[in-house]
């Protein structure tokens, strides 16, 4: 294999190697590894149970020139890795402009408007120097469990501006040249209400980054910097190709999709996100031209974050492409500037998770008719944001903070996955013992949600039922979710899966939010108990479709109800949940007539 390439940041020669396939899936896998490795050392020393038993959290490996994507982890979050890429070239034109890099330095900052998301997400990117020249950058990022702002955990649904969801740092370093700035540290821990976790976690992304520090030498000695360059090289071309060839197996067509946010937290008026697919041979364009402008509530997104959503997207689209920034090569990008989806400052961020889930299903709607065996329903397409906070008995502080699964939407090959967590990323839920054992809580309930998940020939999967009680004197809550107003959808005549509900019990009974699923200033007193009934995911294909006798076996399990199993399967059961198979057979005959009539 024949790799020519200009060396980045290294003397300015051509050099042309040959690399064999072998040597280039070995290259690949020890570059991977290295990811991998950051990501389990943060995951193991982390305080913060969001980035120990969730893993919101990821690593990577970038250019050292252009800051694009070179390697993910395979464990951390890939909405990270392809906001990372921009955070990374933010170092590199803050460093241009100072002219003050140098070997040792450690770049920090949580900016949502410049590479970031939004506040709680820290970033942290090191040079890493050969002979005296940057080979590379590598970078760590979390999602730290408080920064300050207005509400415990951040997820301000009422934000009106970023400074009401936390403080901000832009790209300064935390290290100079190896030595660490502790006034740096300072003003980060006086700014959380819970300063332990916050220095436990950074510490744990400070160690991260030297073992990549570590392993990416340890490569570079093994193999010498223009092999493991060459390869990098041809790794981010065999993406650009893959994709293009993949897209050119598309037919050439415009392919558009609707879909709403509930309301931005402020005002009750739904935000439409608005998605033209263009393709024409070997290229696509993302037009967001009809989406809505930037709205008063949080649920704005910076044009980086939008692009990092879609670079998740395709991944979900296309598996087989290498993950790394030749993904989106063939892609451009249409993104206007006064739209939610491309916000500067100081318009607040902190919902960033509910509108990318949404531009995520936007890709899956619209690539249904360009592409039905590639796509699927959407899923559940909301983190469900929980924060219960107070003071403990002895005068400690306690935040908890958690997001929660639901339905993925069927696909070709089945029905959708049930209770897992949100297509952008590879996160987990965490588990209901860790949460106990951390916070004065007790879950009541931790279930399937039946009847969420869309009708479709392959159903969508199945929401959860979370019930949370009290267990200390007094607390307030915070929510923030979506989909409360518009389920998930499902795609080729899939139904939509069920709405997001979300209760908290006062002494008159239980409440929900006016807004849906976003809501401040939750009181509640011990013994009092939140409930969170996620979405399913969004149905695939016509339901008269899915044969009989699964349904009679989703009933059976529970997933459906026999009333359901009437109304969207025309399937009839008896008071015993037994088939009523001539009168399931009349149905469905009416039925399939009523839909091709319609």
């Amino acid at each position: 294999m024949k790799c020519c390439l200009l060396v980045n940041n290294m003397p300015t020669k051509k050099i042309t190697l040959l690399i064999d396939p072998v040597t280039l899936a070995v290259l690949n896998g020890r570059l991977e590894q290295i990811a991998d490795e950051m990501d389990a050392t943060l995951f193991r020393s982390a305080f913060n149970p969001i980035i120990a038993e969730a893993h919101d959290a990821s690593h990577g490996l970038y250019d050292g020139k252009t800051g694009e994507t070179l390697i993910q982890g395979k464990s951390g979050l890939p909405i990270f890795v392809g906001a990372m890429s921009f955070a990374v070239k933010a170092v590199i034109e803050k460093s241009d402009k100072d002219g003050d890099m140098v070997e040792g330095d450690v770049y920090i900052f949580n900016d949502p408007y410049d590479g970031g998301t939004h506040l709680s997400d820290f970033r942290l990117v090191k040079p890493i120097y050969r002979n005296g020249s940057v080979f590379c950058f590598i970078a760590s990022v979390g999602h730290y469990h408080d920064v300050g702002g207005n509400v415990p955990g951040n997820y301000n649904p009422a934000a009106t501006e970023s400074f009401q969801e936390g403080i901000l740092i832009p790209p300064v370093k935390l290290f100079e040249a190896g030595r660490l700035r502790q006034d740096i540290i300072d003003i980060m821990l006086a700014n959380s209400r819970l300063p332990g976790s916050l220095y436990g976690d950074l510490n744990g992304q400070i160690n991260a980054l030297d073992l990549g520090q570590k392993r990416v030498n340890e490569l570079l000695d093994e193999y010498g910097v223009e092999i493991v360059l060459s390869a990098m090289s041809e790794l981010r071309e065999r993406a650009n190709k893959l994709m293009q060839a993949y897209i050119s197996e598309l037919p050439d067509g415009i392919y558009e999709a609707n879909d709403w946010l509930d309301n931005d937290g402020i005002v009750d008026t739904p935000l439409k996100l608005n998605l033209k697919i263009h393709i024409t041979g070997k290229e696509m364009i993302l037009d967001f031209s009809g989406s809505s402008p930037a709205c008063l509530g949080p649920v704005n997104i910076s044009r980086s974050t939008t692009i990092a959503a879609c670079y998740v997207a395709m991944k979900h689209v296309f598996p087989e492409v290498p993950a790394n920034s030749g993904v989106l090569d063939p892609i451009a990008f249409i993104i206007p500037e006064e739209s939610i989806l491309a916000v500067k400052a100081p318009r607040p961020v902190g919902g960033y998770t509910e509108t990318i889930l949404r531009l995520i299903d936007l890709v899956f709607q619209a690539m249904a008719d360009a592409a039905p065996t590639l796509t699927n329903g959407c899923a559940y397409g909301t983190i469900n944001a929980l924060s219960l906070a107070g003071y403990r008995e002895d005068g400690r502080r306690w935040v908890m903070f958690s997001f929660f699964g639901g339905g993925h939407g069927g696909h070709p090959n089945g029905d959708g996955l049930s209770h897992g967590n949100a297509p952008i990323s590879t996160a987990t839920i965490p588990p209901l013992e860790i949460l106990e054992a951390a916070y004065p809580i007790m879950f009541r309930q931790w279930s399937l949600r039946t009847d969420s998940g869309g009708a479709g020939g392959n159903r969508g999967g199945l929401g959860a039922v979370y019930e949370i009680e009290l267990l200390e004197k007094l607390a307030e809550g915070f929510i923030f979710g979506e989909r409360a107003r518009f389920g998930p959808p499902g795609v080729l005549g899939g139904k939509s899966a069920a709405l997001n509900k979300f209760y908290f019990e006062q002494e008159g009974g239980e409440l929900m939010p006016p807004l849906g699923s976003k809501m401040v200033g939750i009181k509640l007193k011990k013994g009092q108990a939140v409930r969170l009934e996620s979405p399913g995911g969004g149905g695939y294909g016509e339901p008269l479709s899915r044969s009989i006798e699964r349904v009679v076996e989703d009933v059976r399990l529970g997933y459906v109800t026999p009333n359901a199993a009437n109304s969207e399967y025309s399937v009839v059961l008896d008071c015993d949940g037994k088939i009523d198979l001539l009168a399931t057979q009349e149905m469905r005959n009416i039925n399939s007539k009523i839909e091709v009539v319609s």
